[in-house]
């Protein structure tokens, strides 16, 4: 077998009976595993230097063949109706298959660390069977010094085959496919699918499931941080405007992502940024843009032309279209990637139903609620069947890499927002004077305008009413901000027709909340919206 590369010789994939492969390449370069994934055909170059990458039939994550192995360590502290269990036996058979696979195959090893924060960071092994693979962990997570190497000591480690295919009755999962997590071990099997994201939500998954019990609350979340060191949080699911937000160059970007808030403030989980490029301008996004054409990036499913040049329109391999690179390619971005305590969080929604005010400011309690809601709304053409406004509701803005409870990171959050005096805003970028089809998206330019008077704390003295339906505070003035539109009722033809899609949305809320109810104390249950309403 040959070795290349430096790492810990004490700890070589011999140790974990990986001692058969046909060679392993150890931390390797960007520039050396762009020879490897060319000369093996995983990839091609770009016209502009970025490695592109086709991802085959998984353009996404497989979140229906994730699994969690159930013993008596995550027995009483994993939320099984969210988590699919694998049995101890079934996880074992899974691993030595593995294993056996491995067996003459070339891989490649990254050494990496989840977590900017080391009083809490969680040092990665990832053994890939793809040279391109490599490389994209090598962006996406934080790489320690080369002098660190030759010492380091894994607390997790994932073995990602692409082509191995999992047996679902010898192995105990739902197909060929499969993402198998042991907690107790600091074990993560991925199995039959080459999309790279299932690698760094694996790390995101097991520090979610770690840092609570340290009493350190993991957000899927955006930060940037002001030039008086005012950090900011940002929560939104996709399509909510996170990232484009966040990415404000009068602020200091600590990551897009994925982040933990504990004793010592804010601390982004990656050293990298894992952004979607389907129809990304140089106008509207020049950061990430110029990202897509450096040496060094990955690019996943963006079809290029016969010259080699991208063309970021195109969807025809899928939408989600994606760039992985280093968080230095963003020129306005954390080296350290860790600030202070955040004095504004921001929880945003894309509302399609036309109904929520463009800002509205939350108490505690009702934070955790809409925290514990996580909504936003898909439109008509984004999915097969979709036809009108439908809402969605993950839980904690992340539920499928949620393996706790949601109401123990709820709690955590609240806690924290109290002890620390956090400002909490829910933003809408969704839809404004009717729903979609007949509203028109809110404009950008008052979204931006409302989230910077927000953080500069000109709303603090600010006139507010009280929102008829969700009982948030939102204000009736703000300067630059056509006045009309912060009260939706009033921007629809009709106020009888808002008042009834105000309605169904309310009744959304609370029946997405049951669930939670017997979880969270009174007060957080008198947060939710038009209890009056429902209640009829």
């Amino acid at each position: 077998m040959q070795v290349f590369g430096v790492h810990n010789p004490a700890i070589g994939l011999e140790t974990i009976g990986l001692g058969n492969a046909g060679s392993i390449c150890y931390n390797l370069s960007e520039a050396k595993l762009y020879e490897e994934a060319i000369r093996r055909g995983e990839a091609d170059v770009t016209a502009h230097g970025a490695l592109r990458a086709i991802t085959g039939q998984h353009t996404g994550r497989s979140p229906k063949d994730k699994f969690v192995v159930r013993d008596e360590t995550t027995e009483d502290q994993i939320w099984w109706d969210n988590n699919k269990p694998m049995s101890p036996e079934h996880f074992a058979l899974l691993h030595r298959d593995m294993l056996a696979h491995a067996e003459g195959l070339s891989l490649f090893v990254q050494d990496l660390v989840g977590g900017a924060d080391v009083d809490y960071s969680l040092p990665s092994r990832v053994i890939t069977e793809f040279a391109w693979h490599s490389l994209f962990i090598r962006n996406l997570l934080i790489r320690p010094d080369r002098s660190a190497l030759e010492h380091f000591v894994p607390k997790l480690t994932i073995i990602d085959l692409p082509s191995f295919r999992a047996d679902p009755e010898r192995h105990g999962c739902r197909t060929e496919t499969v993402v198998a997590c042991d907690f107790a071990n600091g074990l993560v099997l991925i199995g039959g699918t080459s999309y790279a994201g299932e690698m760094k939500k694996s790390v995101f998954t097991v520090l979610n499931y770690l840092l609570p019990e340290k009493h350190v609350m993991p957000m899927h979340c955006s930060a940037n941080v002001g030039p008086d060191g005012d950090a900011a949080v940002f929560f939104g699911l996709s399509g909510t405007g996170k990232t484009t937000l966040s990415a404000d160059p009068s602020r200091t970007l600590i990551g897009d992502d994925e982040h933990g808030w504990g004793e010592n403030g804010i601390f982004n989980f990656e050293g990298g940024c894992y952004a979607k490029t389907i129809r990304l301008s140089a106008e509207a996004e020049p950061e990430i843009h110029a990202a897509t054409r450096r040496f060094g990036t990955v690019l996943e499913n963006v079809i290029l032309d016969e010259q080699g040049i991208p063309d970021l329109d195109d969807g025809s391999l899928t939408e989600n279209t994606r760039a992985a690179y280093p968080l230095h390619f963003i020129p306005n971005a954390s080296e350290s990637g860790m600030t202070g305590h955040p004095e504004t969080i921001i929880m945003l929604t894309a509302d399609a139903f036309g109904v929520m005010p463009p800002i509205a400011r939350l108490t505690p309690d009702q934070a955790m609620y809409h925290f514990l809601s996580g909504y936003t709304a898909k439109v008509a053409g984004t999915e097969k069947g979709v036809t009108e406004p439908e809402a969605t509701f993950s839980t904690c803005f992340g539920a499928p890499f949620m393996p706790r409870h949601p109401s123990e990171y709820g709690n955590l959050l609240k806690e924290l927002i109290g002890r620390h005096g956090v400002k909490c805003w829910l933003v809408n970028t969704g839809w404004t004077g009717g729903a979609y089809g007949t509203g028109r998206r809110m404009p950008i330019k008052a979204t931006r305008a409302l989230l910077s008077a927000a953080l500069k704390g000109r709303l603090d003295d600010a006139e507010f009413r009280t929102d008829a339906n969700f009982g948030f505070a939102v204000p009736v003035a703000v300067e630059g901000v056509e006045s009309g539109i912060l009260d939706p009722r009033s921007t629809w033809p009709d106020g009888e027709a808002y008042d009834a899609q105000a309605a169904k949305l309310v009744h959304m809320f609370v029946a997405n909340f049951a669930k939670f109810e017997d979880h969270v104390d009174g007060n957080v249950r008198d947060a939710a919206p038009g209890i009056s309403i429902a209640a009829e």
